[in-house]
């Protein structure tokens, strides 16, 4: 018998738990620990001393300890998803799961513990008496009404954010898509009705969120198992219920539905009928976030409300309510200004930034991990998607203003705008490296030409251009498909507002770029209509001769095609006045560091004259990123220990530097891991000229760079920021089909950078 789909996921969630090895968190050291002299340190005797540092100033303790990004999260597995008491050992896969959204969404380290205590005093006592180890408290699936009771206590006894999630963390989600879903339906908070089933801790909260953003609480109706909860019921009443209770005869959710704007489910599945979708008001919202199955299906909702706009808690429906959209934001910012709590105001900046990161244009990183997927604000795409990059730099941020604004916290950040950069730099890897090269880009306006300017990577990285640097882009391509592309895409720019193209089927310049191209190439066998034919077909030549004409100052090309035959059209037209394309430039960002490799690209069997060229371009590029220049020459041979391969070359190139004086470091021919060890190179040569690790990498054939540059990228977790085309004067860049948005981002800053910058 066939495996069912219910099976098949069972077993795969399973492997994924149990391989390669069992759970899914480690700890793993910060610190190195490789010697006598560093275990003296991490431990007696030298450990005293930050521990009588924290016992003279207890805030030091974020300095000298982990407790400044670590978080607990707790539970005692009373209400744990949809499985209810499972009991505190069960639920720790899911505590465990929590811990690793922390990491992966903000870079916070957590502890899960799972304690077996039901009394909520007590738990609250156990909670509280671990504040000396946690910069903040996560509280999960604890039952209602324990629930309530636990998180009172502990933010009335400590002073470090306690925050309950399933209770807010939820409520702010749907704070932030009834926000936006008001605004597309036309609606404001002050006026709507409300229903609502599920009296739990999610539901009571979701309630609390939508007051404090405006909702009218005598326009709430709460529905449990019970039916209507009224003034005068005693059946299953708690505190929090009992707030929310109507003086009405009325006394089922068939009853209160008629004329609902909003409808709020967190209850169980088919509660809502729908019989009632047709009694709610015109356009009506539903949120039926019961999992796994909703109160009503959107198919169902829609067939009798076709305009009704619709949330569920499941991630095969769009505008999934999902809290990873939430907590690991709020407290990031929560953590990175010492907050005591987490109070109102931080809650609703949370729901105000996470709702205009939906109606802001969607990130080309949050495009490819959701390929196919519409985008764009509307009925369909009311709140953004976990992996959207710019959640932290946006909702974190809010948050942590918030916090500042209201007093609670104990270490207020000055620079708001580095703090945003910061957060931006821990999400976007290049961020950090690239900060120098944007500041020089911003002195000037360049014109940047995209040769592919169709492709979906070159028009959201047009967007960003615009609204990250000074450039102007200016695509080659189809007006009428870049048109209809960047609609399709959800992109704001459009083509002759807000940037210009260049029509190669139809443009006035088609005679001047043409006749160009052949003054250029007459003597090199390229006949009048061939020249014509290359300026109809061929956007790299085209790209290439507006910047030889002057009509833009910076070329990038190669989002598909081989290297070399996009170098060849560039070489055809702008290797003149003594220019030549020395050599290509990859900067690969590592955990530890950047690391340069070259020549990637240009020469696949450099000469020694060409080597030492790529190492003088080289050492201007690294300054660029703000680094110094430590140039290693990579070969089999080392120090000349073999008379073959590229170990001649690489000497001889070093010979030719020798020959003139020189500012930058350069040594060699040696090994890979003498040039990135230190202490293995002084053993190997005591006399090297080379102090420290080796930024530079060049090697004697394209191969060997090619292979050091995809193993990095695909094995060492590298990011590439090129290839950089040098030699041209900032002229033109060729990049690689692999490339992304963020990417030609980054190489259109490199292109933006004056040519002054460059030498």
């Amino acid at each position: 018998m066939a495996d069912t789909p219910d099976k098949t996921l069972r077993e795969a969630a399973l492997e994924y738990h149990r391989h390669p090895k069992p759970g899914k968190l480690e700890i793993r050291a910060t610190k190195p620990l490789a010697n006598g002299r560093d275990l003296a340190r991490a431990y007696s005797p030298g450990v005293a001393e930050a521990c009588l540092e924290i016992k003279s100033d207890p805030d030091t303790a974020r300095d000298y300890t982990a407790r400044g990004n670590l978080v607990a999260v707790v539970s005692n597995g009373t209400a744990v998803l949809g499985l209810g008491n499972i009991g505190a050992l069960a639920s720790k896969p899911v505590m465990e799961g929590k811990a690793v959204l922390f990491k992966k969404f903000a870079g916070i380290d957590c502890f899960d513990i799972e304690v077996n205590e039901s009394d909520p005093e007590k738990l609250a006592d156990i909670v509280c008496a671990l504040e000396p180890t946690f910069g903040a408290i996560n509280l999960e699936d604890i039952k209602a009404p324990d629930c309530f009771v636990v998180e009172k206590l502990c933010r009335e006894r400590m002073n470090i954010p306690v925050f309950h999630d399933d209770q807010h963390g939820t409520a702010i989600v749907v704070g932030a898509a009834a926000f936006n879903a008001l605004l597309v339906a036309e609606k404001r908070f002050e006026e709507i009705k409300i229903v609502s089933t599920g009296g739990g801790a999610a539901g009571i909260a979701c309630l609390n969120m939508l007051v404090k953003l405006g909702v009218k609480r005598e326009n709430i109706w709460l529905c449990d198992i019970h039916g209507l909860v009224y003034e005068g019921r005693t059946e299953d009443m708690t505190p929090q219920k009992a707030e929310f209770a109507q003086a009405s005869d009325l006394r089922t959710l068939e009853d209160v539905i008629d004329g609902a704007d909003l409808f709020l489910g967190l209850s169980g599945p088919n509660v809502l009928k729908p019989a009632m979708v047709e009694k709610m008001a015109v356009r009506p919202i539903i949120f039926a976030l019961a999992n796994p199955n909703p109160e009503i299906t959107p198919d169902d909702a829609r067939a009798v409300s076709p305009n009704a706009i619709i949330a569920t808690g499941r991630s095969d429906f769009p505008n999934q309510v999902n809290n990873v959209l939430c907590f690991p934001f709020i407290f990031r910012g929560a953590l990175d200004v010492g907050a005591t709590t987490i109070n109102d105001e931080m809650e609703i900046a949370c729901v105000e930034g996470i709702a205009a990161m939906a109606r802001a244009t969607t990130s080309a990183e949050t495009a490819a991990v959701y390929k196919g997927e519409q985008l764009t604000f509307g009925p369909d795409y009311l709140i953004p998607k976990p992996f959207d990059p710019r959640l932290s730099g946006v909702v974190s941020a809010a948050v942590a203003k918030a916090a500042m604004e209201t007093g609670v916290a104990t270490r207020p950040i000055d620079d708001m705008a580095a703090y945003k950069a910061k957060l931006d730099a821990s999400v976007y890897k290049s961020a950090l490296i690239m900060r120098p090269v944007f500041e020089a880009a911003r002195t000037a306006s360049r014109r940047i030409v995209l040769a592919e300017g169709e492709d979906e990577r070159v028009l959201r990285a047009s967007q960003a251009i615009l609204q990250e640097t000074t450039e102007q882009p200016i695509l080659i391509g189809r007006p009428e498909v870049i048109e209809a592309r960047c609609e399709r895409l959800g992109l704001e720019i459009r083509p002759d507002r807000d940037f210009k193209i260049v029509n190669p089927e139809n443009d006035p310049r088609y005679r001047d770029y043409w006749e160009s191209y052949h003054n250029l190439m007459c003597r090199r066998g390229v006949t009048p209509d061939l020249a014509r034919a290359i300026m109809r077909t061929n956007t790299t030549a085209i790209g290439a001769v507006m910047v030889h004409r002057d009509e833009a100052d910076s070329l990038i090309c190669g989002t598909f095609g081989e290297f070399r035959w996009h170098l060849n059209y560039v070489s055809q037209v702008l290797a003149t006045e003594g220019r030549h394309a020395v050599g290509s430039l990859s900067l690969m960002i590592l955990e530890d560091g950047p690391l340069f490799i070259a020549d990637t690209h240009v020469h696949v069997y450099p000469s020694p004259a060409q080597l030492a060229e790529t190492a003088c371009a080289a050492a201007r590029h690294v300054r660029r990123f703000g680094h110094t220049p430590n140039i290693a020459f990579c070969s089999q041979s080392q120090f000349g220990n073999q008379g073959d391969g590229s170990g001649n070359r690489l000497r001889e190139a070093i010979a030719i530097l020798d020959s003139e004086p020189r500012d930058f470091c350069y040594e060699g021919e040696m090994n890979v891991d003498a040039a990135l060890d230190p202490e293995l190179r002084e053993k190997l040569l005591p006399s090297n000229r080379m102090k420290g690790a080796a930024n530079v990498l060049i090697f004697g054939h394209a191969d060997a760079a090619g292979g050091v540059r995809n193993i990095l990228k695909m094995k060492g977790g590298g990011l590439e920021v090129g290839p950089i085309l040098m030699g041209l004067g900032n002229r033109a860049h060729i990049v690689t089909p692999a490339i992304t948005a963020r990417g030609l981002l980054n190489m259109a800053a490199i292109a933006g950078t004056p040519v002054s910058h460059y030498g």
